[in-house]
């Protein structure tokens, strides 16, 4: 009886490693058994699984914010870990990697060239998030384009304008252009207006005008105060520059129209002038002479 046994147990053996042993070819040097890809399968989730568990650890302390963003990233390198697993593990059960990627090096070639961009974009992604040279809620300005920045993902970073469109900036951008960030420093700024008032007009009245205008604003900063600054004695007037500062750099341009009503309205008022450009043009005739 037991003899019997052995032989059903080597039967079904032999009939397992016959099935295991069963070779899939793609190609003359091109070739895997089933055992070698139940070995790549088996490779790939044991991967997975170290790395959630890396992922674990590493995270479990981190504040929510830093959380985010090193998930980002990892999520990058997992699929780099993963390709170098599969290459291995491929290696491993016996195909010819090398072959492999000749046979396929037109196509990758091809699929090289149109992952470029896409790449730079990941890459450039992961600087951002690791450098944190822009944070979600910052007001960027790239390619005289301003938004404030909703979200940053590995490929794209999308922000929203002061007309209330959205941009989705590819990160790759932040490589190749200069990048200015409004609010590195904070949500303060330091805007102005520019205003020219005629030659003879009484200048202290003008900066106290622009001064009063500037507290009258309720959204102006009260601390640090508003600023006037005499700046040149122009072609057609005299020019000034009202400094002041702002909590929220998208209300600028409103503002800005706001003092001008305002700073219009109290010249009429005290009879100052803002001039247009005027050029003296004198005319020399020329004596008809008589024969």
């Amino acid at each position: 009886m037991q003899g019997k046994l052995e032989k059903v147990t080597d039967t079904i053996v032999q009939e397992a490693n016959s099935i295991l042993d069963y070779t899939f070819t793609f190609s003359k040097e091109i070739s895997i058994s089933l055992k070698g890809l139940l070995f790549v399968a088996v490779a790939l989730i044991i991967t997975a699984f170290v790395l959630k568990q890396i992922r674990r650890f590493i995270t479990r302390k981190m504040p929510e914010n830093d959380k985010v963003k090193f998930v980002s990233v990892f999520s990058y390198i997992r699929w780099v870990v993963f390709l170098a697993i599969f290459l291995i593990a491929m290696d491993a059960s016996g195909v010819n990697v090398t072959a492999l990627f000749a046979a396929s090096a037109v196509l990758l070639i091809g699929v090289g060239l149109a992952l470029q961009t896409l790449f730079q974009d990941i890459i450039s992604g992961v600087f951002i998030l690791v450098d944190q040279s822009v944070h979600v809620g910052d007001i960027i300005e790239l390619e005289g384009k301003v938004g404030r920045v909703l979200d940053i993902r590995l490929r794209t970073t999308r922000a929203v304008t002061i007309d209330n469109k959205v941009l989705v900036i590819p990160n790759h951008l932040y490589l190749t252009n200069i990048l200015f960030n409004w609010t590195e420093n904070g949500t303060e700024t330091r805007e102005s207006l520019t205003v020219g008032v005629s030659y003879g007009s009484d200048v202290e009245l003008v900066k106290q005008i622009l001064l009063d205008v500037a507290k009258s604003q309720h959204k102006i900063l009260k601390t640090p105060e508003a600023k006037v600054l005499f700046t040149d004695f122009a072609d057609s007037s005299l020019n000034f520059q009202l400094i002041f500062s702002l909590n929220d750099s998208f209300e600028t341009r409103f503002i800005q129209s706001d003092l001008r009503f305002e700073i219009d309205k109290k010249f009429r008022e005290n009879g100052i002038t803002i001039p247009f450009p005027q050029r003296d043009v004198h005319i020399f005739g020329s004596k008809k002479q008589s024969y």
